[in-house]
């Protein structure tokens, strides 16, 4: 099997991926959205990543979804809407038994990349990592986070997940990688929409905690409803903690509807509703949060769902 990284999707966390692994040595081919971003790209001679105050330009090939060749192993750094039609066009050149570590934010979207490449082994990944694009095929790492890689279907680790260790990306192989998005997408819920609405930095929540507590309760009675008790636990504590620790950042979400960009909302507060609904449970702090942002999101004509 061959031992290179086709990466799909040069923005902050794909971007951070291949210079990283570049620098380690690995094969690394980023995967562009057309042939007029690539020439862009070529132009621009590289990806640039700035950390700790040292800046390097990797002089990393790239091609469209369009070139030929078969892929043995895709990091899919896109957006979560983004991410099942860019692994659709690609799937003609997936190898059999392709691997497909999917980074996405939420949860819906691994489920309907899987749907469209029913041959490959689908990883999961959950990351705390901080990046930032500086401007096009510019990338500053912001902050070191972790990562967590696992396969509910397959307990197993990959055989290149060494790798990652070479490459200097802190990362653990877990069969607990459900719980680790659970958890996160509830985090996300209970701060991104709230700093949308409030305009807001995450330190601004702490003007608005009973807000945020009602948020937390509902979003742990659903935890424990879909066989997660585990994310459930403490999780009004941790969102305070979170809050707290990033009180001077603003969400990532927040930075999207600032920039006029489509949020991953459908994939976040929208999948909490939906598991919600699916069970039956009537959770009115989360469902009356969701049509508030829908109702900003629209009034800015930004996409919804």
């Amino acid at each position: 099997m061959s031992s290179t990284w086709h990466i799909l999707g040069a923005g902050s966390l794909g971007s951070l991926w291949a210079c990283r692994l570049a620098r380690a040595g690995k094969a690394v081919r980023l995967i562009l959205r057309d042939a007029q971003r690539l020439q862009a790209y070529q132009q621009a001679g590289g990806l640039t990543l700035t950390e700790q105050e040292q800046t390097r330009r990797y002089a990393i090939p790239a091609e469209t979804a369009e070139s030929g060749g078969p892929i043995h192993r895709l990091l899919v750094a896109c957006k979560a809407y983004d991410a099942a039609p860019a692994v659709a066009r690609l799937a003609p050149r997936l190898a059999e038994g392709a691997e497909l570590v999917l980074l996405q934010n939420g949860l819906g979207s691994q489920d309907e990349v899987a749907d469209q490449a029913p041959l490959a082994r689908c990883i999961f990944a959950s990351s705390t990592e901080g990046a930032f694009r500086e401007d096009d095929w510019r990338v500053r790492f912001a902050g070191h986070g972790f990562n967590w890689l696992g396969d509910p279907a397959n307990p197993t680790p990959p055989e290149w997940f060494d790798d990652l260790n070479d490459a200097g990306i802190a990362a653990e192989w877990t069969v607990d990688i459900l719980t680790r998005l659970w958890r996160k997408l509830a985090l996300n819920c209970a701060i991104n929409p709230l700093t949308v609405l409030h305009d807001c930095q995450n330190g601004g929540l702490l003007g608005h905690l009973g807000e945020v507590e009602a948020l937390s309760t509902e979003l742990a009675e659903l935890l424990r409803r879909c066989g997660q008790p585990q994310a459930a636990a403490d999780l009004g504590e941790e969102v305070l903690r979170v809050i707290l620790a990033t009180a001077a950042n603003y969400s990532s979400m927040y930075q999207d509807v600032r920039a006029g960009r489509r949020t991953e909302v459908h994939y976040l507060l929208g999948h909490a509703c939906r598991a919600a609904e699916r069970h039956g449970m009537a959770l009115p702090q989360l469902e009356h949060l969701h049509q508030r942002l829908v109702d900003n999101l629209r009034a800015r004509g930004l996409p919804s769902a």
